[in-house]
């Protein structure tokens, strides 16, 4: 709901740069979205390190309990 409010002040008040947003932002998106498959990548290769690294203790806490 005030997203659009705010959308609507904007395009009352600057609408060129309202409409300059609006054309702009789907090419920004599809400009970064390999930026974030490359953050997911990272991120899921780091969870496997984090899960190789902590697997001894996992192992030892099971055995000792």
């Amino acid at each position: 709901m005030w997203t659009f409010l705010l959308w609507l002040i904007l395009f009352i008040l600057c609408w060129p740069v309202a409409l300059l947003a609006l054309i702009l932002y789907p090419f920004v998106w599809l400009l970064l979205l390999p930026f974030r498959l490359f953050g997911i990548a990272v991120a899921g290769a780091l969870a496997v390190v984090k899960g190789i690294v902590f697997l001894p203790g996992r192992l030892l806490t099971k055995l000792a309990s």
